[in-house]
């Protein structure tokens, strides 16, 4: 273990954005904690991430397991040291993306965990331990929490609660050193998982909605956690008036 550099965590990473991230991150001297779900997936984009010369290590884990998450956050913390920068954007296989016509409370049941229940359990784990330090930044990310998109209800609903939660904290935490923010995507991802569950089955999406490439994401959260001037990034950005 190296102590004196810094680590990124990645709840929910994947072949998309999480490696877009890890790069990202990794080029600038981080090390990298992945965890998601699939084990096998993990490892394999883990030694993938380590073939280009970063310093990965893979953290299986199911993100609704709420109980768990202290003991993950412990996991990646004993490995690495001190958690630097969080993100927490996960993609389940099931996105959770329902018209809002067909939406009712047992859908929304099904996504509390992962859209609400578990960015809160490690805002809160994390910011409680960076405090201490007087350093740190969370960042969760999601689609359509700002801007409602027809036919894309039931997940973005939920991030739309996290948001506010997202906002109170950072302000709560402005004079700790620590950094509590959001990126909120206005598009589809290109050659997302996100893009292509939304589309699955023949259903289509509003053809006026823009697509966004992982990089200017992954860019977008590096300039947010450094920076710090502002609580969210919204892309692309809109005027909200």
């Amino acid at each position: 273990m190296m102590v004196d550099r810094k680590t990124i965590a990645i709840f929910g990473a994947g072949i998309g954005l999480g490696a877009s991230l890890a790069r990202h991150y990794g080029k600038q001297g981080y090390q990298v904690a992945l965890v998601a779900r699939h084990e096998g997936a993990l490892h394999e984009l883990a030694g993938k991430l380590k073939d280009e010369g970063l310093e990965v290590a893979a953290f299986p884990a199911d993100l609704t397991n709420i109980e768990g998450l202290p003991g993950l956050v412990d996991a990646i913390e004993t490995q690495f040291g001190a958690i630097d920068v969080a993100i927490y954007s996960p993609v389940p296989s099931e996105v959770g993306f329902v018209p809002a016509s067909q939406l009712d409370a047992a859908a929304v049941q099904d996504l509390v965990p992962i859209y609400a229940l578990a960015p809160i359990e490690l805002a809160h784990r994390l910011t409680t331990i960076m405090k201490q330090r007087g350093a740190g930044a969370i960042v969760v990310g999601g689609l359509a929490a700002v801007r409602p998109i027809a036919g894309l209800s039931g997940a973005p609903a939920l991030m739309a609660a996290t948001r506010n939660y997202i906002h109170a904290l950072h302000g709560e935490l402005a004079q700790s050193g620590v950094f509590a923010g959001a990126v909120y995507i206005g598009a589809m991802i290109e050659g997302s998982t996100g893009m292509k569950v939304a589309t699955s089955g023949g259903r289509t999406i509003d053809p006026r909605l823009p697509t966004i490439s992982l990089d200017t994401i992954a860019e977008a959260i590096w300039r947010l956690t450094k920076e710090r001037a502002q609580v969210e990034a919204i892309l692309p950005a809109f005027s909200q008036s």
